[in-house]
């Protein structure tokens, strides 16, 4: 249970149960009433509704046509879904939301604005355009009962295409990213123009890089040689449009059940398989706080928006010359940006792009425009500085208590565990399956250095143990972790199967893998292993 009062102390301290409930009341009642006076939902976000604080995470696919999101779906969740259509030809002409359900089969879009129970009331705003094209794919599928996946038309180039969807396919995209966890970019290493239209929409999504992941896919059609210059390219390519100095994470892979082309990067394949099959495992675990994160941007965001507002309407006329007035306010946007800055000490940052609040300003009359009201702000200060700070020991409760990877099925299990999980028999892994010790196989030349240190009563000392590591030129940090795990009996000497282990350990690490934390059974030294059970 978690609780604190308002500050008058003139209501009941308030309960909450859990994160969804509290972020829904603390909207409702704290930021809401700022955002519905200074006609937040007119200018930036529809309002949020409970839908949108209790739905599962959601995962957003946006690329080019023929770059595999639809097969991307289909290799996540190993199962066709309602409406999928898959083919080199641009396929997918409508937005899918495909969600978990007991019975399969698909909803259209404007019986599916209408459900309270889903978080898309609000795309009843673009129209009959956008909602003939969307719908959704509901079936029983186990990956589905953790996350929810939106499937997006491809993008194309040319402007025909921009003018013959009928809505704002950029403005759509930004009303879910908004709403979303995560944001799949997929880019086919085969085709690697990003179109006027893919770049439109990834300005769009500029203020979700966060939320952004980029996928390579395809890879495995081409060389390790064209595929470093393909990354190199796609990297150059994304910084020239993102603009930011930070790098977007890129996975590179072929993410479909057919064998790979070109098998040579076999292993990076599967190592950037299961890193974002980890990122996507996490988003259930971290969905509470994404939505805090969310709430909280969305906050500042109708502070900055209220401060102008009202700062328009102090400086508006009150009998003649309005129009002309509200011509020159909209013009000297930019001075009054400074100015609320400098008086309200915000960050540059918080403040809407200018020449999209300026036609949104050119339809709007400013004599509707309500006054600086300073209790709705300080109700929204008090929710930034002691509500959400307070909320967050409950957020990370719920973490705690959720499992690491609660996304289960699909693709998700087939690596899990067994012979075909990421980097088994591998490194540490090395013989886990066989009979003999592994170490074994190289005792001989182990000894043949072993026996010219002199050992005492068959152990050598750990000074002169130290002589012989640190020839492999690792650090000291990695050579005292490989000194504990070969120190099998920790009576601080080698013996000989002690001393092979710790260069088989040594060995491990110079090949690039991890050392593990814990010395696996298999690695145990034969005359060790009775002590040990």
């Amino acid at each position: 249970m978690f609780s604190w009062s308002n500050r008058e102390g003139k209501k009941d301290p308030e309960l909450f149960q859990n994160v969804s409930e509290g972020l829904k009341r603390l909207y409702r009642t704290k930021l809401f009433p700022l955002e519905d006076t200074y006609h937040f939902h007119d200018f930036h976000s529809p309002a949020l509704e409970d839908a949108d604080f209790d739905n599962k995470p959601m995962v957003l696919l946006v690329g080019q046509y023929s770059t595999g999101k639809t097969t991307f779906i289909r290799h996540l969740m190993e199962q066709d879904f309602p409406g999928m259509r898959i083919g080199p030809e641009p396929t997918t002409d409508s937005f899918i939301a495909v969600m978990h359900g007991e019975q399969e089969g698909v909803i259209p879009g404007n019986a599916l604005v209408v459900d309270p129970k889903k978080p898309f009331r609000k795309l009843n705003a673009f129209g009959n355009a956008f909602l003939n094209r969307f719908m959704c794919a509901q079936l029983n599928n186990p990956v589905l009962e953790s996350i929810s996946i939106i499937d997006t038309p491809g993008i194309l180039s040319g402007e025909k295409q921009r003018i013959s969807r009928g809505y704002d396919f950029a403005a759509v995209l930004e009303w879910f990213a908004e709403r979303v966890d995560r944001i799949i970019l997929l880019f086919d290493a085969h085709k690697l123009d990003i179109s006027d239209e893919f770049s439109e929409v990834i300005k769009a999504l500029k203020n979700h890089e966060d939320k952004m992941r980029v996928v390579l896919n395809k890879a495995d059609q081409i060389s390790t040689q064209q595929l470093m210059r393909v990354y190199g390219a796609l990297m150059w390519s994304l910084g020239k449009i993102i603009n930011t100095p930070e790098v977007v994470r890129v996975y590179i892979g072929s993410f479909w059940a057919q064998p790979l082309l070109i098998a040579e990067n076999r292993k990076l394949f599967e190592a950037e398989e299961q890193d974002l099959f980890r990122d996507i495992q996490s988003l259930p675990r971290n969905a509470a706080l994404r939505k805090l994160n969310d709430l909280i941007k969305r906050a500042r965001l109708a502070k900055v928006h209220a401060y102008i507002i009202s700062a328009l309407k102090k400086e508006m006329p009150s009998v003649f010359g309005k129009d002309s007035k509200k011509k020159e306010l909209i013009n000297n946007l930019s001075a009054i940006y400074e100015k609320i800055q400098k008086e309200h000490n915000i960050s540059p940052g918080d403040f809407p792009n200018v020449k999209k609040m300026q036609e949104l300003l050119a339809v709007q009359d400013f004599t509707k425009f309500p006054a600086f009201k300073p209790k709705l702000l300080e109700s929204v200060e008090d929710m930034l500085g002691n509500d959400i700070a307070k909320l967050m020991t409950l957020v990370r409760k719920e973490e705690a208590a959720m499992p690491s990877q609660s996304v289960k099925g699909g693709a998700f299990e087939g690596t899990m565990n067994g012979p075909f999980g990421h980097g088994y028999g591998e490194g540490a892994g090395e013989g886990i399956d066989e009979l003999e010790w592994i170490v074994g196989r190289d005792k001989p030349s182990y000894d043949e250095i072993f026996y010219t240190l002199s050992p005492i009563n068959g152990k050598i000392t750990g000074a002169t143990a130290k002589k012989e590591m640190v020839k492999s030129k690792l650090p000291n940090t990695v050579l005292g972790k490989i000194w504990t795990l070969a120190d099998v009996d920790k009576d601080g000497y080698l013996d000989d199967e002690e001393f092979a282990l710790a260069n088989h350990l040594i060995k491990v690490k110079l090949e690039g893998h991890e050392l593990p934390a814990k010395l696996p059974a298999h690695l145990v030294p034969p005359s060790k292993r009775q002590e040990q059970n």
